[in-house]
């Protein structure tokens, strides 16, 4: 069937952070007198993911209360700073994470998206993300080529559970024999397939070398993999 939908994860897919995040959050801890290096830093921000449940106070994982509960777990529980300490370091990480100049868009991202949108392709965000990622896509000068932007914090899903994806296909108005899912998770992402979703593995930086998944490298290989299937 030819494609009349596309859908993107947005972190590591259409976009990253520079610096990575786990060096952003040991910049907060370092201008607090703690010594730590972005690895340890990234174990700890697993760990607390892991530790702190999905539903939080009846607020949904990377809404502002679980992430609130989530940075007092790192930079409180795990490196012994004082609760106001911590509440200026949420602040601090709120403000940085809904700045677009903490991100960067991947090479030909946006080129693509614009040859899609003129062809009339429907277009779609499905991103495990929090409330501030329309603000995001709005300042990198993205958020008018989606005509859908499904956020695990708003919708109160998050992948891999395929309930995201089929809301965003509802909302499309398409079926899903005739789209198509791009992301850099093969778990997360790869679930699009439970629904009938196509899925190509985006793998900009290498980790997935050998998997017997559809993988590309950038997008001008994403816009190769694609031109037959959109021209029928």
């Amino acid at each position: 069937m030819v494609l009349s939908a596309l859908l993107f994860d947005v972190g590591n897919t259409l976009l990253h952070e520079e610096p990575p995040r786990f060096e952003i959050y040991a910049q907060a801890a370092r201008s607090r007198g703690r010594n730590i290096t972005a690895q340890t830093m990234e174990r700890l921000m697993r760990t607390a993911h892991e530790d702190v449940p999905k539903r939080t106070r009846g607020a949904f994982r990377y809404s502002d209360p679980w992430f609130r509960a989530y940075i007092h777990r790192i930079f409180c529980q795990n490196l012994g700073l004082a609760p106001t300490e911590v509440a200026s370091i949420t602040d601090e990480l709120f403000a940085r994470f809904e700045d677009p100049a903490t991100f960067r868009v991947f090479p030909g991202a946006r080129e693509l998206l614009d040859e899609l949108k003129a062809q009339g392709v429907r277009l779609a965000v499905v991103s495990n993300w929090s409330e501030r990622l329309p603000k995001v896509l709005e300042g990198l000068d993205l958020a008018a080529l989606f005509d859908e932007v499904l956020c695990s914090a708003t919708e109160k899903l998050e992948k891999p559970d395929p309930a995201i994806f089929a809301a965003a296909i509802e909302r499309l108005a398409v079926p899903a024999a005739a789209a198509l899912h791009v992301g850099d998770n093969p778990e997360k992402d790869g679930a699009a397939r439970e629904v009938g979703i196509d899925f190509v593995l985006l793998d900009h930086f290498g980790k997935h070398r050998g998997t017997e998944l559809a993988r590309v490298t950038s997008f001008e290989e994403l816009r190769g993999l694609l031109g037959a299937r959109l021209a029928g």
